[in-house]
């Protein structure tokens, strides 16, 4: 009785000692577990200082020719709010095409994509931090140290494989720089839309000035074609020369080209939507052909009214497609950009980069283990075998590596100093799109208006000079030169007013929405 009692006793104490070995290892790595990134390697992250003024300065030739017009345009220097895009595009049609576009671009869908990949990246870099555990089936054929015959042995269980100790932080730090990849690919994703909004805007703008150049080439073709038709006329009946007539060829033949040139361009904008948006967008949803002129419009009729400048600029089928974008003078609104974002996020990572090269240099503390059966024969596993576990802990350093590791070292930190110049590159490229946006708000607007002076004045000059040649005071070479002149005007104002909007929308960009 005592002695089996003893025996009772002993097996407990055994099996408590047991539990107590067991402990001790897995107590040690808990342990060592929550020191996990207690040390960072990497340097303390610092913004760079941006190489760019505070503030945007007012170009000096607007102040000069308009100051008024100037202050008017460059509101306060507060920095200014964004501006979605929702807000800025007024045209329902130009909605439309930007929805269709934000939804089946290919570019966005490629960013869109990226973004995910970079997100399926840190979730494996997140992995590293903890153990990866399997279960499996061993074999072993040894010699027994005692007989010196083979033994076998089996086992069948969980499976610890090498679990790294993050002490160091290098695991964490990889984390990081994978985390601050998946942010900057999400500023270039943001980048990406904006860039497809801009461009879009922008081939909208250009169809609705291919529909006024369109019109105002046949205007001009179906005016000069008759005022030929009656200098052939007047040619068979001697009451004007045949240079009189070549100059009239000439003009009908200069209509001709700008109007083949004005349909070439429509077609080229709507392909350039067509690839913006991801398909062919249907006919009544775009800008049309203007209708042709009426046949029975005689050219340069003296009862024509007299276009004054007010009228000339009120007549301007591109206004009203876009809102005003609040432009301060605040460089600092620079720093939302997604490009920049982005090349920030990127500085991030390499700076995080470097933390996880300097760790490599240091020992490298990893665990492996395993728990389950154990049998010396295979069918033991399956039949109630002993219960073992291994729990084994490596500290590695590395001696000689002909400077590799430091050699690593020396690799990230250049990839960071390249990245700061990176960053500080797509600053300046912002704060220059940003201040050639800013004074082309004054700028093109005084040059429209000028413009439409000049378009109102050679639309008077043509109508005057078709009086006095009627009352026989002027030459049909001087009613060809006034009316070469007025389409030249009409076309440069055409051109200055895209040239305007197309500025706005460069502006919108520059800002970051």
């Amino acid at each position: 009785m005592t002695a089996h009692l003893r025996t009772r006793m002993t097996t407990k104490t055994t099996m408590r000692e047991d539990s107590i070995l067991l402990l001790r290892p897995l107590t040690l790595a808990v342990a060592v577990t929550l020191l996990t990134g207690c040390a960072d390697l990497a340097p303390t992250y610092q913004r760079p200082a941006a190489p760019v003024p505070a503030q945007f300065v007012l170009p000096t030739a607007a102040a000069a020719s308009d100051a008024a017009a100037a202050a008017a345009a460059l509101p306060a220097s507060a920095p200014a709010e964004p501006l979605a895009w929702g807000d800025w595009v007024r045209d329902t049609g130009l909605r439309r095409q930007v929805e269709a576009a934000l939804a089946h671009n290919r570019d966005l869908r490629v960013a869109a994509l990226n973004v995910e990949r970079a997100r399926a990246q840190l979730d494996v870099s997140l992995a590293d931090r903890y153990p990866t555990i399997g279960a499996g089936v061993t074999a072993n054929s040894s010699p027994n140290p005692a007989t010196g015959n083979q033994a076998q042995s089996y086992t069948a269980g969980l499976q610890l494989a090498s679990w790294e100790i993050d002490f160091l932080g290098r695991i964490r730090t990889l984390n990081d720089a994978a985390r601050s990849q998946l942010l900057a690919t999400e500023a270039g994703r943001r980048s990406a839309e904006l860039s497809i909004v801009a461009a879009v805007t922008q081939t909208w703008l250009a169809l609705l000035a291919d529909r006024q150049a369109i019109d105002l080439a046949q205007r001009s073709l179906a005016s000069r074609e008759q005022t030929l038709a009656l200098t052939q006329l007047q040619v068979k009946a001697g009451a004007t020369s045949v240079l009189a007539l070549q100059g009239n060829l000439n003009l009908v033949s200069q209509s001709r080209v700008a109007l083949q040139q004005a349909l070439r361009q429509r077609a080229q904008n709507l392909s350039t939507l067509s690839l913006l948006t991801g398909s062919q967008p249907a006919a009544d949803a775009v800008p049309g052909l203007p209708p042709p002129p009426p046949a029975a419009t005689a050219p340069n009729a003296n009862t024509a009214a007299v276009d004054t400048t007010a009228a000339v600029l009120a007549d301007d089928p591109l206004a009203g497609v876009l809102a005003d974008v609040p432009a301060g003078l605040d460089a600092s609104v620079l720093l939302r950009r997604p490009d920049v974002v982005q090349a920030e996020r990127q500085l991030e990572a390499a700076n995080a980069n470097i933390g996880a090269a300097r760790a490599a240099m240091f020992p490298r503390i990893t665990l492996t283990g395993s728990a389950g059966q154990a049998s010396s024969q295979f069918s033991g596993l399956f039949q109630g075998g002993n219960f073992a576990w291994t729990l084994g802990a490596q500290a590695l350093m590395t001696i000689f590596d002909a400077g590799r590791n430091q050699a690593n070292v020396n690799a990230t930190t250049v990839g960071r100093d390249i990245a700061v110049a990176q960053y500080e590159r797509a600053i300046q490229a912002a704060f220059k799109d940003t201040a050639d946006a800013l004074d082309g708000l004054s700028t093109w607007r005084a040059q429209r208006e000028a413009q439409a002076e000049q378009s109102a004045s050679a639309r008077e000059i043509a109508r005057l000079t078709d009086l006095r040649v009627r009352a026989g005071a002027a030459s049909e070479l001087d009613r060809l030169d006034a009316q070469r002149s007025l389409l030249q005007a009409e076309q440069a104002l055409l051109q200055t007013r895209l040239a305007e909007q197309l500025n706005r929308v460069a502006l919108w960009k520059a800002l970051g929405g």
